[in-house]
């Protein structure tokens, strides 16, 4: 959810149980429609009932059990959806929808494509497509996005190669969701940064820090399945459209400020696709505005989930649920930043189970993740990453969450037969529990005491 909206003066709030009902009736709804739609047999079924919808009635709930006066009630609900950290996020999924459009409009995502299908061996395929989506993902920032360009290569290769096509529908998920949880324009990285408090590139380099190792592993496993040797058609593309994806990266990890980082990406896509590929002002300008609106819904949802957290907070839902998450991981460590970091794993990954989407378990589950980083002195940073990290570990992992129901539509397999070959997602759970209970979270450097 969002941050914390309340002054550090402010009275504490009363944990309340029935503030959470608003919560638990978008989740019942949001869940529950793609359960009962899923059984009918309807494609993507989770996905059917739009959540900005979903959330509404919650919202209604919500200032229904508000005991402050009506205008009080709405003044609480708009405060949340003006909050300086959610309108920020907004305009950053903007930025980046305009960026991810106009890039793939010029030949940007085709050029990432070949130039990495241009490197891969024949016998290396497996371990080459999960590398090749991993970076098309990082690159893209959306896993839906790189999923919906490698999936016709990734088919071709499988059947041409004699590939168990689910297993090949999974390492492309692995990849995919590498790229989602570490990209600087992905929506998971854009919410877990701005409801934990830190900056993009600190998320990054401490996510790298487990994420890295387990695509190592991811690599060398994969390595093990013997594929044959049959050709790779590379379809063309000019390289140099490529470059403004490695440019925005290398900008990004410098430090630079996400708005600016992603406007120079934006111009830099445009003038490129300007020189190689006859792309029109027009075409610019139209591409831009459909960018803003691929990311309408998650754009309407961290708005609403804003007012509605800041109803659930002024209620004392998210002190109780901080409350019983802190009691439910205290004894898994005498350490509290072990029992945090457990906390944060736990919470984000029931809440993707129950909602099938990772961005939107980040938001709903952002503010009392920062809550319980603060009270285990976890950094921003650690809390920021393991928030993406369990949330994409799930993600990746369910048999009706987008990813795997697409798979599952295009190579002909069971969506759960996909999720099984997910490797990459149960091996990044696995490092980063050893790394929880070995080297520890990343805590808040205690301020030195002041010199005599």
């Amino acid at each position: 959810m969002s941050a914390n909206y309340s002054s550090s003066t402010a009275a504490p709030v009363k944990p309340s149980a029935i503030a959470l009902l608003p919560l638990a009736l978008f989740l019942t709804l949001f869940l529950g429609t793609g359960v009962i739609l899923h059984l009918q047999g309807v494609e993507m079924a989770f996905y059917q009932l739009a959540s900005p919808v979903a959330i509404l009635p919650a919202i209604i709930l919500a200032v229904l059990l508000s005991k402050q006066e009506l205008n009080r009630r709405i003044q609480t609900f708009v405060e949340g959806v003006g909050h300086n950290n959610i309108i920020t996020m907004c305009l950053i999924y903007l930025l980046a929808g305009a960026f991810s459009t106009v890039a793939a409009a010029t030949g940007g995502v085709d050029a990432m494509v070949a130039l990495g299908l241009a490197i891969i061996p024949p016998s290396f395929i497996l371990p080459g497509i999960f590398l090749i989506a991993a970076v098309v993902s990082t690159a893209m920032g959306t896993s839906m996005g790189t999923l919906a360009a490698l999936a016709p290569v990734a088919l071709g290769l499988s059947q041409a190669a004699g590939i168990n096509p689910a297993l090949m529908a999974g390492v492309l998920v692995s990849g995919a969701m590498f790229g989602d949880n570490l990209s600087f324009i992905s929506d998971t990285t854009i919410a877990s940064t701005r409801t934990q408090g830190c900056a993009m590139k600190d998320k990054f380099r401490t996510n790298l820090r487990i994420a890295l190792p387990a695509a190592l592993l991811t690599v060398i496993a994969l390595a093990f399945f013997d594929t044959g040797s049959a050709p790779i058609d590379v379809p063309s593309a000019n390289y140099w459209l490529a470059l403004p994806y490695f440019f925005i990266i290398a900008l990004a990890v410098t430090g630079l400020n996400v708005f600016v980082v992603l406007t120079l990406g934006i111009i830099l896509a445009a003038l490129f696709g300007f020189v190689a590929v006859d792309y029109a002002v027009v075409s610019f300008t139209q591409d831009i505005y459909e960018g803003f609106t691929s990311m309408q819904e998650i754009f309407l949802l961290s708005l609403l989930i804003g007012g509605l957290s800041a109803l659930i907070r002024q209620q004392g839902g998210l002190a109780f649920l901080s409350q019983t998450v802190v009691r439910a991981t205290q004894n898994i460590s005498r350490r509290k930043d072990r029992s945090a970091a457990f906390g944060i794993a736990g919470l984000t990954a029931l809440t993707n189970l129950a909602v099938a989407n990772n961005t939107v378990t980040i938001l709903l589950s952002g503010e009392v993740s920062k809550k319980l980083a603060e009270e285990g002195n976890v950094a921003p940073r650690q809390s920021a990453s393991y928030l993406d990290i369990f949330a994409c570990v799930v993600q990746g992992v369910l048999p009706y969450g987008a990813q795997a129901l697409l798979m599952g539509a295009t190579f002909g397999v069971s969506p759960l037969a996909v999720s099984m070959n997910t490797f990459y997602c149960f091996i990044l759970a696995v490092v980063a529990i050893i790394a929880i209970l070995t080297v520890g979270p990343i805590q808040v450097k205690e301020p030195e005491p002041a010199q005599p």
